[in-house]
């Protein structure tokens, strides 16, 4: 299974699902859309245990493509926008299958979603995490972010921008494990065989369990922040953010007194 962006190899029970969208990887509303569609079919296929997301090039994620934003006039490419991420980051959460997240180089904004959706993380130690979205007009994947990080940490990010390395990560329990990015992929297929060894239907019964008892709604909870990123997106100081960071320029804001 294979288009542009996204690929996906099945062998011995395990689905090695990657992300192939250079420079940054760097996704499309399409590309979410494909994704999803990814996790959704392989969730129903029998002869799949465990599902593997890595990414190619320098980094796992940069989120959502800026440029594809950027052209927005009326609000209309943010809520198509909105929509993929949240269907790609569910298809993540909600696939019946164990989902490992094997990270490298950057992991940020929409590639927070895509981590925070996983069952188990494991990173490159160049590996750094973060939402730069208050430095690009945006919001969003705060929920995301929490399921990766403590409460107050994450505000922390969400506030400043501020990235956290892998060993940070680790300390905090965000990764499981962090590695050389050299080792990363084996250490990801290990752990991938480790549970492919068990009982699918096991298995199975057993993410459905967690999902169901976790006391964080994710996809209620994203929705509810998704709002908030709508309404921003919709002011002077979003599209000045937006205009900066593709000038490669400092953005400049009117404060309340200003205007």
């Amino acid at each position: 299974m294979t288009d542009h962006s996204i690929s996906c190899e099945v062998r011995e029970l395990i689905a090695e699902v990657t992300i192939n969208r250079p420079p940054v990887n760097a996704l499309s509303s399409s590309d979410w859309k494909d994704l999803a569609d990814v996790f959704c079919s392989l969730g129903r296929r029998d002869d799949v245990a465990v599902v593997l997301l890595t990414a190619a090039g320098r980094g796992f994620c940069a989120g959502v493509d800026i440029r594809e934003t950027a052209a927005d006039k009326d609000g209309r490419i943010i809520v198509q926008v909105n929509k993929a991420c949240r269907e790609c980051f569910n298809a993540i959460y909600d696939c019946p299958l164990p989902v490992i997240g094997a990270i490298h180089g950057f992991c940020v904004g929409g590639g927070i979603g895509l981590a925070g959706s996983c069952d188990i993380l494991i990173a490159a130690d160049n590996a750094t995490f973060g939402l730069p979205e208050i430095d690009r007009g945006a919001l969003g994947a705060a929920t995301h972010l929490i399921r990766l990080f403590p409460q107050l940490k994450a505000r922390r990010m969400f506030y400043t921008g501020i990235t956290v390395d892998a060993d940070e990560a680790y300390r905090l329990g965000a990764v499981e494990k962090v590695v050389a990015p050299s080792e990363l992929l084996e250490e990801a297929r290990s752990l991938a065989r480790e549970i492919s060894s068990k009982s699918i239907e096991a298995l199975r019964l057993a993410k459905e369990s967690l999902n169901g008892i976790e006391l964080l709604d994710v996809k209620k909870s994203y929705r509810f922040e998704q709002g908030f990123t709508l309404e921003l997106f919709t002011s002077e100081d979003s599209a000045e953010a937006r205009r900066a960071f593709i000038e490669k320029r400092p953005p400049s804001f009117k404060k309340k007194a200003d205007k």
